[in-house]
């Protein structure tokens, strides 16, 4: 089976690779094709920009899609940025500027009220318009400054509960084991099984 990965975000592209080791099941993405729909997203929540995305891709290629929507809820800030995550600074904000924007939100808030969580929806919608989705979260705390470079996003400033070590720091396989992309993708990759039989 043939799937397009509906992101250009190469970090999420990764991630999903490493994920979805399966026999028989190819992903492509935007560099295998000429053309590339940018579908805005207009939800008001994760799981309706997900749609959104798969949809718009599946229309476009006429393969089945899988995209992602994912966002940090912070509590202290009544989960914000939540959908707006990807765009928290401004349309043109990128992660340095988001982080910003968020760190500058919660100055003054102590670290026991910092209490957030990243929370992400997976739809694939199959070739005939059959939709699945997959869900995963994972808990933890906004730090006060960045810690560590690796992983995209928010993760230098959000440290998963349990432990001492920024998202950041962890490595990939670490990272997708507990956060909440990978539990989705493990769900998510639970469902291909079963297609693929």
């Amino acid at each position: 089976m043939d799937i397009v990965i509906a992101t250009k975000n190469t970090g999420k592209i990764r991630e999903i690779m490493e994920a979805f080791d399966l026999d028989g099941l190819r992903l492509l993405t935007f560099e295998d094709f000429a053309d590339w729909p940018d579908a805005e997203e207009t939800g008001d929540t994760l799981e309706e920009n997900a749609l959104i995305k798969a949809r718009a891709l599946r229309e476009a290629t006429g393969l089945p899609s899988l995209a992602d929507d994912s966002g940090l809820l912070v509590d202290a800030l009544d989960g914000r940025p939540g959908v707006h995550s990807s765009r928290y600074a401004g349309p043109e904000g990128d992660a340095e500027h988001n982080m910003d924007r968020l760190l500058d939100e919660l100055r003054g808030v102590p670290g026991g009220k910092r209490t957030a969580r990243f929370a992400c929806v997976i739809a694939l919608v199959l070739s005939d318009g059959n939709v699945y989705l997959a869900h995963g979260e994972c808990p933890g705390v906004i730090l006060e400054a960045r810690k560590g470079t690796g992983g995209f996003g928010y993760d230098p400033i959000f440290l998963p509960q349990g432990y001492n070590r920024s998202m950041a720091e962890l490595s990939l396989e670490k990272k997708n084991s507990i956060s909440h992309r990978g539990k989705a993708l493990h769900s998510m990759k639970q469902i291909l099984t079963t297609l693929e039989k």
